[in-house]
């Protein structure tokens, strides 16, 4: 049996379960993910960065790890919570448990508790302060640790996740077996870090892109040296507004007419460059199920989503018109430029996990190259 570990809430909520990953503690902002698959993806995405992930599907590591489900260098949450782990896992492609590589990477989860419950105090009180511990066991002392948990308001956390170096990404789509395609490539993209997801940077070189990766603090003079046909900006973990260099960045690019297009942080920062401004969410968006409505189509597309911060509708100017909007809670998801190449979306269209409802997103980014 795995020892005892406890869940402490900032709001005082005490959970009582079993450790699962390593032996320690840990804190973080408490977030729920309804995807019922991806869990490794999930646990690399960089987004997560500094919060604690609960997953709402009952069963999470059936299928155990392996080396080609990752979106980063590794686990990048603060935490993992689940109801059950199954003490066997079966997969042809599994190469370990869960636990042991939740283990190996020093990651503390716990498992065994009312994942339900959790998500309904989430739900009603919004996103709050946790702490997960299988060698402090004392609930009032872990409450007073997740209280003294930092909001993420006003927290630069894309610096952080960026990568320090340039560098290319070659790496095409993988399939199942881990075998990557071979597209040719035909234009140069130019990628700024902000804590971004690896399918991203495949679905790129998939449409003929030779991609070039800059740390989130790179000077727009650098990305401009490479000659680029468009500029994308990564998706990434923690408050958009304190990204004063990413926000001038952006505005310096959308002078020279070329190709932009963001996900996630990298569309909030880009709403923010043309006006725009940004608030933090009750509890925020976390899945591969969440409906959104195409306002062009009506069409409602199913979308994987991660922010915990959106764009306040009403602030955004009147050059970037409104395409896509939460079927949830009607908040702003996408936006276009009335005169320039620029789209973003605040989903995550590469999914990985999720749907690919909107990888054609990518398609009319590429199609702008050339044009602008």
């Amino acid at each position: 049996m795995n020892e005892s570990a406890v869940l402490a809430l900032s709001d005082g909520s005490i959970f009582l379960g079993r450790s699962l990953g390593a032996s320690g503690s840990t804190v973080g902002e408490v977030v729920f993910n309804t995807s019922m698959t991806g869990y490794q993806e999930i646990l690399t995405d960089p987004s997560y960065l500094k919060q604690i992930v609960t997953l709402t599907y009952p069963h999470i590591g059936n299928v155990g790890i392996n080396k080609v489900d990752v979106e980063s260098t590794g686990p990048k949450v603060s935490g993992l919570i689940v109801r059950d782990s199954p003490s066997h896992h079966s997969n042809w492609r599994s190469e370990g448990s869960l636990s042991d590589y939740l283990k190996s990477n020093n990651v503390v989860a716990i498992s065994n508790i009312d994942t339900r419950r959790l998500t309904r105090i989430i739900r009603e009180k919004g996103a709050l302060g946790g702490c997960i511990s299988s060698v402090e066991l004392e609930p009032k002392k872990l409450v007073k640790k997740a209280a003294d948990v930092p909001s993420l308001t006003g927290q630069d956390l894309a610096s952080l996740a960026s990568t320090n170096e340039i560098y290319r990404w070659e790496e095409g789509l993988l399939n199942l077996a881990g075998k990557e395609a071979s597209p040719v490539s035909k234009y140069t993209v130019v990628v700024y870090d902000y804590g971004i997801k690896s399918n991203i940077l495949r679905l790129l070189v998939e449409k003929g892109c030779s991609v070039i990766v800059l740390p989130a603090k790179t000077e727009p003079s650098v990305a401009l040296s490479y000659d680029p046909d468009g500029i994308f900006f990564s998706n990434g973990p923690g408050d958009p507004e304190p990204c004063v260099y990413a926000i001038d960045t952006i505005r310096e690019f959308s002078k020279l007419k070329i190709p932009l297009f963001g996900i996630c942080l990298g569309y909030q920062l880009m709403a923010l460059a043309f006006g725009a401004r940004t608030k933090k969410m009750k509890f925020g968006h976390h899945g591969a199920n969440h409906p959104v409505k195409e306002l062009q189509s009506g069409k409602v597309l199913i979308t994987s989503q991660n922010h915990g911060f959106v764009v306040e509708e009403e602030t955004l100017p009147s050059v970037l018109r409104i395409t896509h909007r939460s079927n949830f809670d009607g908040s702003l998801q996408g936006f276009k430029h009335e005169s320039l190449p620029v789209i973003g979306f605040q989903g995550h269209p590469e999914a990985s996990p999720g749907p690919h409802d909107l990888r054609a997103l990518f398609d009319e980014f590429v199609g702008f190259f050339g044009r602008a």
